[in-house]
């Protein structure tokens, strides 16, 4: 059972910018392609952005442009810098793997807001 925990979340105003932060907690991270998702209220879990385990990068219509995704296999880490934010990027921000192998971690909230 590998632990996720997210971080880096908080409010900002449309255009600004806010970079997340998921760590594991095994080694075996480093073999696995790796994804952030995000859920906002009242809406199903979406894909947001995947990372291969070499840091191929792929992105959803909706950030593509706008997000980076980024890894550190060393330190067991994926990062998510969002530059550009709207509105309609408020939701709670989990990683995982690409296929969703591990238990959810309890993500971090993203508000943009005037």
């Amino acid at each position: 059972q590998v632990q996720l925990v997210e971080s880096g979340g908080g409010l900002v105003q449309p255009g600004g910018s806010l970079t997340l932060s998921c760590a594991a907690s095994s080694s075996i991270f480093k073999l696995y392609t790796m994804a952030w998702y995000r859920q906002a209220p009242g809406k199903q879990r979406e894909w947001v952005a995947g990372i291969s385990t070499v840091g191929n990068p792929e992105y959803s219509d909706p950030v593509k442009g706008r997000f980076t995704i980024s890894r550190d296999n060393a330190k067991w880490t994926i990062a998510l810098k969002m530059n550009s934010l709207e509105p309609e990027d408020t939701a709670v921000y989990f990683c995982n793997t690409n296929s969703m192998n591990w238990f959810w971690g309890r993500g971090t909230q993203v508000t943009v807001s005037s």
